[in-house]
């Protein structure tokens, strides 16, 4: 076992302690941290939850459900940070500075037109990318996305990553070397699928334009 593996498996055990100790407002408390702006892993989060699931000690559907409602938490936390208080900001650093970033308000209203169009499709993909799931709540708030779709999308992108952390504990318990690797792939597999999923959406999209192109002709 690499020192990494061991210095993991030492907040594993650490987490795992913690987790059992706040139970199910633990996982909600440090879900809803890890879907906000603070950078925080849910892997040490839910990997040690699954395990405590294996050992009986907790129930797998209310992990998932309390991993998903913080995870929405923290979302909403950023979006409505966003839509209060970076709008203000972001437009008035645009007016002072936007020239020498290469931002303008004309920019800014075509992220607004993405979002209103493509929001759904972006924070759903989004909530499975590694980085990123943290941070599409931001320019969602910022460009005023439906809240209840954001919500929708959200949960959904959310539980299936939370699915699959609480899997990894329940059937490898803590061996992460063993954990590591399937991480590793299961997030590949997931960046691709988001890929797939966004290339279906861009054809099926074009497809309904060149259709209603045809028939308006």
């Amino acid at each position: 076992m690499t020192v990494i593996t061991e210095f993991t498996q030492g907040i594993i055990n650490l987490f795992i302690s913690f987790v059992g100790t706040l139970d199910y407002l633990g996982i909600f408390i440090l879900m809803a941290i890890e879907s906000s702006f603070i950078p925080f892993p849910s892997e040490v989060v839910l990997i040690p939850a699954g395990v405590l699931v294996q050992q009986g000690k907790m129930n797998f559907f209310l992990v998932l459900f309390m991993g998903i409602l913080g995870s929405l938490t923290g979302a909403l936390f950023n979006y409505y940070l966003a839509l209060h208080l970076g709008r203000k900001t972001v437009n008035s650093l645009i007016k002072k500075y936007g020239k020498i970033f290469l931002i303008d308000e004309i920019k800014l209203i075509k992220n607004d037109h993405f979002f209103e169009k493509h929001g759904p499709i972006a924070t759903f993909v989004g909530r499975l990318i590694p980085v990123i799931r943290q941070l599409i709540s931001l320019p969602a708030g910022f460009s005023r996305m439906n809240l209840f779709k954001f919500s929708l999308y959200t949960c959904l992108g959310a539980g299936i990553w939370s699915f699959i952390l609480i899997a990894l504990g329940y059937l490898y318990g803590d061996n992460m070397e063993v954990i590591n690797k399937n991480l590793d792939v299961i997030t590949l597999v997931l960046i691709f699928l988001s890929l797939l999923i966004v290339l279906i959406y861009v054809m099926k999209k074009r497809k309904r334009y060149f259709n209603k192109e045809a028939t308006s002709v």
